[in-house]
């Protein structure tokens, strides 16, 4: 069967059921909308090692959901400047775009920084409202994917610094520096190593926005695949 045939089933399988009963669905902004549309045409673009990853991460979303518990991501990297934040905005809207909604999505690091300003232009074209609210070193941003839900506030942390959660939650480390890094992550009830290639070595370079963009898909379509999982 030809992958654009596949596409299209995808499309029509996965879509219609997403975001549980229109109680439970959230308006998305447009181009975030129509960005999903693609990412889940794109399933067949997932490895299966790295779909046996996603689905360890979705049976941890399952298994919060039927105990009746809050689940919680914290998407961990060295220094929480590029792919940590990406993984977390795009996780809480993959979330909210299938109609889980006992989900919260942080990030942190074994360090920290700043919310790199090339991750944050990155997701600007992926068509989130982005509000800088600081300035300095280390500025606040605020993140939103619908004006139905609250902005998500994004700034460099370590991993365990407030606001996140510092029991109860679910490790997912975005790179593999912090995964060897941090052999334990402290509070964290499960672990998955699920790392992402930096797109920091393209910074300064004429590939630098398409080298970000392609990162931002590369997330979006992993999330969205994860948490088509979990509904099962």
């Amino acid at each position: 069967m030809k992958k654009s045939v596949i596409a299209v089933i995808t499309l029509l399988v996965v879509l219609p059921v997403v975001g549980g009963s229109k109680r439970d669905r959230v308006s998305l902004y447009p181009d975030i909308r129509q960005g999903i549309r693609t990412a889940v045409a794109e399933f067949d673009l997932i490895g299966e090692q790295r779909r046996e990853k996603l689905r360890e991460l979705s049976a941890y979303v399952r298994s919060q959901n039927r105990l009746g518990k809050p689940v919680n991501l914290t998407f961990i990297c060295t220094r929480n400047s590029r792919r940590s934040h990406m993984a977390q905005i795009w996780a809480q809207t993959a979330a909210a775009f299938y109609g889980i909604h006992n989900l919260t999505a942080y990030s942190g690091g074994t360090g920290s920084s700043a919310f790199n300003p090339r991750a944050v232009a990155a997701i600007r074209r992926a068509g989130f409202k982005v509000e800088k609210t600081t300035e300095g070193e280390n500025p606040i941003y605020h993140v939103r994917y619908s004006d139905q839900r609250p902005a998500m506030t994004h700034f460099s942390k370590l991993y365990d610094s407030a606001p996140n959660p510092t029991k109860d939650f679910c490790a997912v480390m975005t790179c593999s520096a912090a995964d060897k890094a941090c052999p334990l992550v402290r509070g964290a009830s499960a672990r998955v190593a699920l790392p992402f290639v930096d797109p920091k070595a393209f910074d300064g370079t004429d590939q630098e926005a398409a080298k970000y963009d392609e990162r931002s898909r590369q997330i979006c379509r992993e999330m969205l695949y994860m948490f088509s999982e979990a509904k099962r």
